[in-house]
C-alpha cells in the first residue's frame, strides 16, 4: 500500500506541474488554453533531443528556456488577441495549436513510442520495506513540492508575487495603479508554457514519449484546473494529489473503469462544491 500511495503522489505531483500552469494562464490572461498539452509534449521530446546530444540536465534547462519562449511568442500573437473573445473560440484555437503542435513532432520523429532512461544520479533504486522503489519517482514528488513551494513564496511575499495576484483580481484597477499588466501576464505566461516543458521532461523517464501525450495529460490537467477550483493554487495542488492517488489506485484496483474516475471525482465534488475546492485566486 505504500509503494501504492507513493506511485499516486508521483502521478499527483506530475499533474500538479502541468496543472499549475494552466492556472497561471488562465488567472491573467482568462484563456481556456487547450494548447498546453502540446507545451507539455513539445517539452518532453526538446529535452529528449537535446539530452542525446548533451545529457539529460542541459535537456531540461534547454526545454524550459525555450518551451518559456514559445509561450512569450503565443501569447504576443494568440492569447493576447483572444482574451477579451469568446470562450469557445479561443478552444478552437488553441486546439489548432495543439493540433499543429502534434504534426510537428509526427514529422521530425515519427509516432513510435520512445522511452528514456532515469539520469544519473537518480537512476538506482532503494528498499521500502520488501519492495525496491525507483529514486527517480522520489525526485518527481521532491520537483513538484519545491514547484508549489517556490510559488507560494513568489505569490505571497514578492512584490511581483503581489502585481500577479492583483492583477488575477482586478487587471484594470492594478494598471491604473502604474503596474504594466501586459508585460506581467508576458512573463507569467512564459513562467506557464515553462512549468508545462518542465513537467514534460521529468516525466519523460516515466511515461513513454509519443504525439498523442499531450493530449492525454491534458484531459486530467483540466479535471485538476475545474476540481481545484478555477484561478486556485492551492485547489489545483489539493485535486492533482487526490486525483493522482484515484488514478493509480484505479488503475491497480478498478482496471476498467480507472479512466473514468477523475471525471466521477470532478462530478462529485462540483455538484458538492461547483466552486472547487478552494476560491478562485487562493
Amino acid at each position: 500500500m505504500l509503494i501504492q500511495i507513493l506511485n499516486g503522489l508521483v502521478y499527483g505531483g506530475l499533474l500538479y506541474i502541468v496543472s499549475v500552469g494552466l492556472v497561471l494562464i488562465f488567472g491573467l490572461r482568462r484563456v481556456v488554453n487547450f494548447a498546453h498539452g502540446g507545451f507539455y509534449m513539445l517539452g518532453a521530446y526538446t529535452g529528449y533531443a537535446v539530452a542525446t546530444m548533451f545529457g539529460f540536465w542541459v535537456g531540461l534547462a534547454a526545454a524550459i528556456v525555450i518551451l518559456a519562449a514559445i509561450g512569450v511568442a503565443l501569447d504576443h500573437m494568440v492569447f493576447r488577441p483572444l482574451q477579451n473573445a469568446d470562450h469557445m473560440v479561443t478552444v478552437l484555437v488553441t486546439f489548432g495549436i495543439l493540433l499543429v503542435f502534434e504534426d510537428v513532432v509526427h514529422m521530425i520523429w515519427g509516432m513510435d513510442s520512445i522511452s528514456t532512461p532515469a539520469p544519473y544520479p537518480f537512476d538506482g533504486t532503494i528498499q521500502l520495506g520488501d519492495t525496491s522503489f525507483p529514486v527517480y519517482r522520489l525526485l518527481v514528488i521532491a520537483v513538484a513540492v519545491a514547484v508549489a513551494a517556490g510559488l507560494t513564496l513568489w505569490l505571497r511575499y514578492s512584490r511581483a508575487g503581489l502585481y500577479v495576484r492583483a492583477s488575477s483580481v482586478d487587471a484594470l484597477t492594478t494598471g491604473m495603479q502604474g503596474v504594466d499588466t501586459e508585460r506581467l501576464s508576458l512573463a507569467v505566461v512564459g513562467l506557464g508554457t515553462a512549468l508545462a516543458g518542465l513537467s514534460g521532461v521529468i516525466a519523460s523517464p516515466l511515461l513513454a514519449l509519443s504525439p498523442s501525450m499531450g493530449a492525454t495529460i491534458l484531459i486530467e490537467s483540466f479535471i485538476v484546473v475545474v476540481t481545484g477550483g478555477l484561478g486556485s493554487f492551492a485547489g489545483a495542488f489539493i485535486a492533482a494529489l487526490i486525483i493522482g492517488q484515484v488514478h493509480n489506485m484505479g488503475i491497480v484496483y478498478l482496471p476498467n473503469v480507472a479512466s473514468m474516475l477523475p471525471l466521477l471525482l470532478m462530478v462529485a465534488v462540483l455538484i458538492w462544491k461547483p466552486s472547487g475546492f478552494a476560491r478562485s485566486h487562493a
